[in-house]
Order: structure tokens, then sequence, then C-alpha cells
């Protein structure tokens, strides 16, 4: 049994420090760096991927809507044109850094609300997935487990990833609970890493109500920011490999049934 660990990072801006990105990219496999619209900048951004790529880190460009005040967490709506060139210049910075330092963009993760979105209408996932295969064919697209993200990706044929969340609670339709309800964020790494095992061994995401969600468990995402998230990461690492779960970056799949 294997699973990647990926962690949204080089989300600071300036002099604004989010995260603890070097200590977060000793633990994990795989990195969502931040193209700028959410959060980042040029500099950020290349410092995590020179980091990611000394430490063999999977990197993945992590578009999002363009709303830094908000972090990306608050909806927009924008047409469909509009959000394929949003995803489309983000990408194409990520691809355009990367080759900068001599590192290599290998996935696509959609942030936040851009995310949670998408993982609700598979037309809207699939306008941004087809954005991102014109400017990348064989980029592998992460997404949200069982939910409209995956439909979509299936639909197109490419290569993708199923995520599930270390520290976030779900709804009985594979969808993350909202964040301003009570236990949407789960703080206590024993509990997060207790959790994720049981996820990974059933093959399932473990919604609060309802029956278990057989799901394409290939990523678990640790998040960047917050105070415990670097205790998260390292609970999660340590439960999993003390179960005997190899933790290595994931190579895509094209068939919920594949292993990767």
């Amino acid at each position: 049994m294997r699973v990647d660990l990926n962690a949204d990072l080089g989300e600071s801006f300036g002099p604004w420090v989010m995260g603890r990105d070097a200590e977060v990219l000793e633990v994990v496999t795989s990195a969502n760096i931040a193209c700028g619209f959410h959060a980042g900048d040029p500099e950020v951004m290349a410092e995590a991927m020179t980091v990611a790529t000394q430490r063999g880190v999977g990197i993945g460009a992590h578009p999002g809507f363009p709303d830094l005040q908000g972090f990306g967490r608050r909806r927009m709506q924008l047409s469909d044109a509009s959000l394929r060139r949003m995803v489309q210049y983000q990408l194409g910075a990520s691809l355009g850094m990367a080759r900068a330092v001599g590192a290599q963009v290998r996935h696509l993760k959609l942030h936040g609300a851009l995310a949670n979105m998408a993982a609700e209408d598979e037309a809207m996932a699939r306008a941004c997935y087809e954005a991102a295969l014109e400017v990348a064919p064989d980029i592998i697209v992460m997404v949200l487990a069982e939910t409209a993200q995956q439909r979509a990706v299936e639909g197109l044929g490419c290569l993708w990833a199923g995520e599930i969340f270390a520290d976030r609670a779900y709804n009985a339709d594979a969808t993350l609970v909202d964040r301003s309800l009570p236990g949407a964020v789960i703080h206590d790494p024993d509990a997060a890493a207790e959790r994720v095992l049981r996820m990974v061994q059933a093959g399932a995401i473990l919604p609060e109500a309802g029956d278990p969600i057989p799901a394409a468990v290939d990523t678990i995402c640790l998040h960047g920011d917050g105070p415990s998230a670097l205790a998260i990461a390292r609970a999660v690492r340590s439960k999993l490999e003390g179960a005997g779960v190899t933790l290595a970056v994931f190579e895509g799949r094209r068939d919920r049934h594949q292993p990767t």
C-alpha cells in the first residue's frame, strides 16, 4: 500500500510569511505551490520550487481566484472564458518559473473557493481542467475524490490523482464541511493521523455522518498554513509509516479502479 502526502505551499507574500514551507517540505512528497493570485509572489514561488526539487518533492501548480485579501476562500462568479484564462495564466507562470529554476511542474490542483465550487459543479471543473490541459497536455490533475472534479477528469480521459484531506471534515456527498461550521477543520495532530490511517486502510472517505465512500486515495492533503500544520504533517507521516504504508509521489491514473 502506498500513498502521497501533499501540502499547499508558497503562500507567503512579500514580507508577510504564511506557513513553514522549508520544514513541511521535509515531510511531504508533493507540494502545491501558489501561483500569485490567491497567495504567493515570484520570489516565494521560485524558492519553494527550488527547495522542493532539492528534496525530491513533486511540484504542482495551485491556481486560485484573484483574491489576495481573502486568500482565495471567497466565492466568485466568473464566466467560463474568464475561468479558463485565469487557470492558464497561473499555470503558465508556474511552468515558466519552474523552468527558470530547473524544476518541473507535474500536477495541478485548484485552490480554496475555486476548488470547492468545482467540486460541486462538473461543468466548471471541466472548464478549468480543459484550460490547463491546453497548456500542459500531460499534466496530472489532482481532484477532490468522488466529487464533480473527479467526474470531470474521468470525462476528459486525462491523468488524475484522487485526494483526501487530513485536517478537514467531510459531508455525506464527499464535499468538505464549510470552514465556518464547528468541527470543519481538525486541529489535533493525533486525531488527524488516526483518521487518515483509517481512510487509507479502508480506501474510503469517512464522512461525519453516513456510510464510508469508496474512493481513489492517491494523495493526502496536509495544509501548510495554520499553527498545527507542521505537527499534523509529522503525525500523519509517522502514523502511516508505522502501519507499513509506503510514502511516494503519485503517478496518476485514468480509472478509479486502477492503482497508482
